[in-house]
């Protein structure tokens, strides 16, 4: 499992700063035993960053690869936590990354997507709450 992600080798800008893998997890496990869904910009707050679109790609890779190597354990996904302040729904990677294996083919927002991420949500929220 990889233990820290460089901004720069997600977005190509070459700073130095890192998001530790195993402190993303961290935070969303927490948010799941709590059962609530977390903003884009509280999960960087959380991890000492100010919002910024080229930090947001990089947490959005490290979610991605948290998700990978979840799967492989049995654990449902943790991505689906984070969410957009305006509407409460994963941002667009998120739903390019899992629209088609999840077999979702309409809007990215709207009844059928949110009652979709309700569903993936209450799937942590339940799977965490267990193992709290």
């Amino acid at each position: 499992m990889v233990n820290a992600v460089s901004i720069g080798d997600c977005v190509g800008t070459g700073r130095a700063a890192a998001f530790d893998v195993a402190a993303v997890r961290a935070l969303l496990v927490a948010a799941a035993r709590e059962r609530r869904a977390v903003s884009y910009s509280e999960m960087l707050a959380g991890l000492g960053h100010r919002f910024t679109r080229p930090k947001m790609r990089a947490l959005c890779a490290v979610l991605g690869r948290i998700d990978e190597a979840g799967a492989g354990a049995g654990e449902p996904e943790l991505a689906v936590l984070v969410v957009r302040e305006s509407d409460g729904l994963p941002g667009q990677g998120w739903w390019v990354a899992r629209a088609d294996p999840l077999g979702h083919e309409g809007d990215w927002t709207g009844p059928q997507a949110r009652a979709l991420v309700r569903e993936l949500q209450g799937q942590a929220f339940d799977y965490w709450e267990e193992r709290g």
